[in-house]
This record gives structure tokens, sequence and C-alpha cells, in this order.
């Protein structure tokens, strides 16, 4: 199993916003490539910044193949949307995991 991981900080005064573009609009688009199974939504529970919450992000797809397949047909033009949507507002970074156990 493959988990592609967002990080991201999420500033106090746009967290609403944020969360509900991410339910509605963001999350669903990762989905339709129909290359990730399954996702989950969480928020950092030691990490709570005076600036606002962090939030983690996991899709889990089944193999590499696909996960490949979302950078090269995917991933920058849904990054291009985000950062248009979010510009300098989050700070986030992508992380891979491979499941060894």
């Amino acid at each position: 199993m493959i988990v592609l991981n967002f990080t991201t900080l999420v500033p106090w005064h746009v967290v609403d916003e944020w969360l509900l573009w991410q339910r509605e609009e963001h999350i669903p688009e990762i989905l339709s490539t129909q290359l990730f199974d399954d996702y989950k939504l969480f928020r950092l529970m030691d990490a709570e910044d005076h600036e606002g919450p962090t939030f983690v992000i996991q899709y889990f797809t089944s193999t590499k193949d696909r996960y490949r397949r979302y950078l090269d047909e995917f991933a920058l033009s849904l990054r291009q949307k985000a950062l248009a949507r979010w510009r300098n507002q989050v700070i986030a970074y992508r992380t891979a995991m491979e499941l060894v156990n």
C-alpha cells in the first residue's frame, strides 16, 4: 500500500473555508482520478500553533504504478488549482509512504 500524505498548516481565519473546500471540492477531485481507494482527514493534536491548526490528509492506493500515474497525470494541475485558491495563506507539503508491515 502507498500513502500520499499532505500536511498543511491552516491559519485560523480560513480554517472553516479551507475545510469546506477540502471536503466539497479538492478531496472529491483527487478521488475522481480513480487512482486512490480511500482517504483520511486528520487534525494534529499536539501541533496547535497560534497561527492555526495543522491538518493531515492521507490518500491510499494499492500500487506504486497508480501513485506514479497520479503524479504524472494529475498532481501538477491539482497543485496549481490549490495554489491559485490559497496562494500564500497555507503552508503545505507532500510526502509519500510505502507500507512495510
